[in-house]
């Protein structure tokens, strides 16, 4: 008598299952994937922030101002060539990026621009802004603004 073998698949019901996941996903996520201009707004948004953290931990590290200058979509940072100035001399030189390259710019992917162009400012040798009121810096189609403590520097 021989034994008989079992036969491995899939059942009909989990076939269905698997194809209305894949229908829910197709329905919810795959639009996000097509637009592209939510991912690139959000990452102008980080990187806006990361420059402006940048440059305050410069001015406090190289005991310089460190100039924030500010187009409609892109932001510059150079910092004061005179050690320890009274007052900045804006704009200074260039100043080298954290991941090596010879200047801090961002600019904004095609279509992205702030929602008003930013006043331009300095970091202190000791972090803190050139005003005296905390600041705020809006980007298009980002619910959160980017807000920079006037007393401290502090960039959240």
């Amino acid at each position: 008598m021989t034994t008989p073998t079992k036969i491995a698949g899939f059942t009909l019901i989990e076939l269905i299952m698997v194809m209305v996941i894949i229908g829910v996903l197709a329905v919810a996520a795959m639009p996000r994937f097509m637009d592209r201009k939510t991912f690139e707004t959000r990452g102008f948004h980080d990187q806006t922030k990361s420059m402006l953290r940048y440059a305050q931990k410069t001015a406090i590290a190289q005991r310089r101002f460190v100039c924030v200058a500010f187009t409609s979509s892109s932001i510059t940072l150079t910092i004061d060539a005179i050690n320890n100035a009274a007052t900045a001399t804006c704009p200074g030189t260039a100043l080298a990026s954290a991941d090596g390259k010879l200047t801090s710019v961002v600019t904004a992917p095609s279509g992205i621009t702030f929602s008003q162009t930013p006043a331009d400012f300095s970091f202190g040798a000791l972090g803190r802004p050139g005003f005296n009121t905390q600041q705020s810096i809006s980007v298009v189609d980002v619910a959160s603004a980017i807000l920079i403590e006037s007393e401290t520097g502090y960039v959240h």
